[in-house]
C-alpha cells in the first residue's frame, strides 16, 4: 500500500517575494496575488507586510475598467487591445474577472483560454479572479491586485467585468477611464441597457464592426453620439464618446488608444486625474473598515454558532429578523 506523506509547507519570505516582484517577474507577482486572495487568517497579515512593502512602487499605471452586455466579445477585444500596447512597449495586466457559482463557490477561470495569444506575451501577465461572492463582478481584493501588478512595472492595467449590472460603479470607483462595449443594433440595446452604465462610461465601443455588422455598427455609434450628448459626463470637462471597432480585423483599436491617451492628458492637466485618485483612496479605506469590522466579527467562533441558531429561529418563524439581530449584537 502505497503511503502518502503530507507536504511540509515552506513558509513565506516575504522580502524575497517582494524584491521579485518589484524585479518585474510574472511568477513572483501569480505568487503574491495568490498570497492576497488567500482566506487563510495566517496569510492575511503576510499579504499586507507584501503590499506595503511594495506600496511606494504602486500608482503608475493607467487603469482602464472595460465592461459590456453578453456576448460582446470583451476577452476578444481585451486580447487584441492588450497585444497592441505590448507590441507598441507597454506592459499590461489583465485582471479578468471570473463569476463564481453560488451553489458550489467554484468558478470556471476560463480567460487564460479565451486569451492564449496575450497570455504567451512576456510584456502581458493575465490574472483570471473568481468574483467569489463579491457584488458588482470584481473579487473584493482587485485592488490590491492591481497595486502589485503596477509594483511589478505594468503600467496599463485592464479590469474586465462579469458584464453589466447594477454594482458596475465598484469598477468605476476602481479606475482612470471606463469602457463600455456593446453591439449593434442600438434600438433594441438602449431598451435593455440601464441608463445608469451609460452615466458611468468615459467611452462606448461598438464591437464587432466588420463585414455585414460593419455598416449598422457606424449607424449604432451615431445613435450613440447623439444620446451621449444628453447623459451627464462621468468626468467633468470630457464628453463621452462612441466609436466602432473590430478585433477581428484590427480596425479601430489605435483610435481606442489615442483618446485614452486624450483622456489622460486633459485630465493630468486640469487635476482631475490625480483628484479622481485620491477620490478613490478614501472610498477604499471606508469601504475597508466596513470589511474589517465584517471580518473580525465573524472570525469570533461564538458569534458563528449563536447566528446559525438564529437563522434557524428566523427560517421557523421564531423571531423577527429586528429581534434576531437585537439578540446577535447583544450576546
Amino acid at each position: 500500500m502505497k503511503k502518502f506523506v503530507k507536504k511540509i509547507e515552506k513558509p513565506i519570505d516575504v522580502a524575497q517575494l517582494a524584491d521579485d516582484i518589484l524585479a518585474g517577474s510574472r511568477i513572483a507577482l501569480a505568487k503574491g496575488i495568490t498570497l492576497l486572495e488567500s482566506q487563510r487568517n495566517q496569510d492575511h497579515e503576510l499579504a499586507q507586510t507584501l503590499l506595503q512593502t511594495v506600496l511606494p512602487k504602486s500608482g503608475q499605471s493607467l487603469r482602464i475598467g472595460i465592461t459590456g452586455v453578453p456576448g460582446a466579445g470583451k476577452s476578444t477585444f481585451i486580447e487584441t487591445f492588450g497585444k497592441m500596447l505590448c507590441d507598441e512597449g507597454h506592459r499590461v495586466a489583465v485582471l479578468a474577472i471570473d463569476p463564481t457559482s453560488s451553489r458550489s463557490g467554484g468558478s470556471i477561470l476560463g480567460d487564460k483560454t479565451r486569451m492564449e495569444q496575450l497570455v504567451k506575451e512576456p510584456n502581458a501577465f493575465v490574472r483570471p479572479s473568481p468574483t467569489s461572492g463579491t457584488l458588482g463582478g470584481v473579487h473584493k481584493k482587485s485592488r490590491e491586485t492591481m497595486l502589485l501588478c503596477e509594483a511589478a512595472g505594468f503600467d496599463i492595467v485592464l479590469i474586465e467585468t462579469v458584464g453589466v449590472g447594477q454594482s458596475e460603479t465598484t469598477v468605476r470607483g476602481m479606475t482612470d477611464f471606463f469602457l463600455l462595449l456593446t453591439l449593434t443594433g442600438a434600438g433594441d440595446e438602449l431598451q435593455g441597457m440601464k441608463k445608469g452604465i451609460m452615466e458611468l462610461a468615459d467611452a462606448i465601443v461598438v464591437h464587432k464592426a466588420d463585414g455585414p455588422n460593419e455598416a449598422f455598427a457606424k449607424k449604432t455609434v451615431a445613435e450613440y453620439k447623439q444620446i451621449l450628448h444628453f447623459i451627464q459626463p462621468a468626468t467633468e470637462g470630457w464628453t463621452p464618446r462612441a466609436l466602432p471597432v473590430s478585433s477581428y480585423k484590427r480596425t479601430g483599436l489605435e483610435d481606442v488608444w489615442s483618446m485614452i491617451q486624450e483622456f489622460q492628458q486633459m485630465t493630468n492637466e486640469s487635476g482631475r486625474f490625480a483628484a479622481r485618485r485620491a477620490s478613490q483612496q478614501r472610498e477604499w479605506f471606508q469601504n475597508s473598515v466596513t470589511d474589517e469590522l465584517v471580518r473580525r466579527f465573524f472570525s469570533d467562533g461564538t458569534k458563528k454558532q449563536k447566528m446559525k441558531e438564529l437563522e434557524k429561529q428566523v427560517a421557523d418563524s421564531k423571531l423577527t429578523i429586528e429581534q434576531a439581530l437585537a439578540k446577535l449584537f447583544t450576546s
